[in-house]
């Protein structure tokens, strides 16, 4: 047995390729900035986890102790500037921890850039740089590294696979910049989580990058078209433009997907350059399956099964959104921390607890927020104009939450089945912002209840609030009786259900 640390546990790939390292019989241990957000996964009684950032070399060596292999696995897709230094710095003091602990191997996962020589205008963006300089850093410390390129991955709910799916689904005719024309080499996460799982049994002393892709180079416009033909959907008429820059591209993007634009502009950057396999040196380790590597057309039809079957395990939103508040929620009205403003409703609901509660999880997403849809839906498009996540994040699943998961423009901060959800914003807001939803059982009714915390930064904070607080009973007001009303039907289903199932 290996034990294998996995950092990045919270985010797309680490959360999927923990069960893997699991299921190929590896002692797991996960180090986490925030180890509660692991607590619902259902493989979480079987690992290990520390509490550690890359950043901080104490608790991140104390986290290698004992460990053989480590997964560096975090990114910054999006985190403003200093990002690059901020990638350098963590990465190491990771690769000094790394060897401080008597490390064997550390896998890292960094992107696909141009083979050498570049064309004379090729520059990588400033996130493939960052991403071949941690590489680097790895690749030239004491420990032994394996480090993988990987271009496009195409997965249910990676970033790149959401992207594509909406530019395809929503626009059957395209005006698309250049970039669409670069060749690139896709590969499926079942193929990328292979080849991280079985990084753990290369032999000892290999120290090496290592190109890996699929079976097929295709340009961004044949991904597209590729997408249509599987999801049964007409031909796309695509029509490149040069004049769309990265920037305004990222905006479109922001636009049309669920992608915020400062995560989409780093994908961008990273398709104006050619990102194909120039080595398959990894099959002299790591043997492509019997049946082959998976092809473009089957990652595609995979990722659609898993969401129409709703078995998304992880999406490109799970993990943390850059700049996003950690702060505690503050439980005292004279909390230290400063003004809380808070609005606090009930409501007694004409039906069982357990409906009530099915109302509660299965909240936002396609079912909303029981409110004026057009003013959450205005929020949210003010949210995206200015940068911010906006609601199109949606849910991984469309009836259960977990510690962690995003959920439109919050974060799930806490949940207590059947009695207690509460998110924290992650909108652009001048203060901290929480919703809280409550079902309990009070003299033999059930009883809704429903608080929002907002705690102002400055004297925009406070202005902001006290701008917005005549809306609050036409938003916050009205849910609480549409949250009812949404109860009582779950029940009148429920009911018609079991008559049925009770039929001769």
């Amino acid at each position: 047995m290996t034990r294998c640390l996995v950092t990045g546990a919270t985010g797309y790939i680490g959360g999927r390729l923990v069960p893997e390292l699991l299921k190929a019989g590896h002692d797991v241990r996960c180090m986490a900035r925030s180890p509660r957000r692991l607590r619902d996964q259902a493989w979480s009684h079987r690992v290990e986890v520390a509490e550690a950032d890359a950043t901080e070399a104490g608790p991140t060596r104390a986290a290698l102790e004992g460990v053989d292999v480590a997964y560096y696995l975090v990114h910054t897709m999006a985190a403003g500037r200093g990002f690059a230094e901020r990638d350098r710095r963590a990465a190491r003091t990771f690769a000094a921890a790394a060897e401080d602990a008597g490390v064997r191997r550390i896998v890292y996962l960094g992107g696909l850039t141009p083979g050498e020589p570049r064309p004379p205008e090729s520059r990588p963006s400033p996130h493939m740089r960052s991403r071949a300089e941690v590489e680097r850093v790895f690749l030239d410390c004491a420990v032994p590294a394996v480090a993988y390129r990987a271009s496009v991955i195409i997965g249910s709910g990676s970033v790149s696979f959401e992207m594509l799916r909406h530019l395809t689904e929503r626009l059957p005719v395209m005006t698309t910049p250049r970039w669409v024309g670069t060749r690139t080499q896709p590969i499926a996460i079942r193929d990328v989580l292979r080849y991280l799982v079985k990084a753990a049994e290369i032999p000892e002393g290999v120290n090496q990058s290592f190109d890996i892709g699929g079976p097929s180079v295709l340009t961004y416009a044949d991904m597209m078209r590729g997408y249509a033909a599987v999801a049964g959907l007409p031909a796309r008429l695509i029509i490149p433009v040069p004049a769309l820059t990265p920037k305004l591209s990222s905006l479109w993007i922001g636009l049309v997907t669920p992608l915020p634009a400062n995560v989409a502009r780093p994908l961008v950057e990273s398709l104006r350059d050619e990102a194909i396999c120039h080595e398959h040196d990894i099959a002299r380790y790591v043997p492509d399956p019997p049946e082959g590597l998976i092809d473009f057309p089957e990652a595609v039809r995979l990722a659609l099964q898993r969401i129409k079957e709703a078995d998304v395990a992880t999406r490109w939103s799970s993990a943390s959104t850059s700049g996003a508040p950690s702060d505690p929620l503050p439980t005292d009205p004279d909390w230290a921390g400063g003004s809380l403003y808070v609005d606090e409703r009930t409501e007694v609901v004409d039906a069982p607890p357990e409906a009530l509660w099915r109302v509660i999880e299965g909240i936002g997403g396609e079912n909303g927020w029981y409110s004026l849809p057009v003013a959450w839906y205005l929020r949210g498009l003010l949210d995206r104009l200015f940068g911010g996540v906006g609601l199109r994040r949606g849910r991984r699943d469309p009836a259960r939450l977990r510690v962690g998961d995003a959920l439109d423009f919050w974060r799930v901060e806490e949940i207590e089945p059947g009695h207690l959800l509460r998110l924290r914003a992650e909108m652009l807001l001048p203060g901290l912002a929480w919703l809280e939803l409550t079902c309990r059982r009070e003299d033999g009714r059930t009883v809704y209840g429903q608080r929002s915390i907002f705690h102002p930064r400055g004297l925009f904070g406070h202005m902001y609030w006290w701008a917005l607080y005549p809306f609050h009973g036409l938003i916050f007001g009205r849910m609480p009786g549409n949250v009812a009303r949404a109860a009582r039907r779950v029940t009148g289903e429920g009911q018609v259900k079991l008559s049925a199932a009770g039929r001769p």
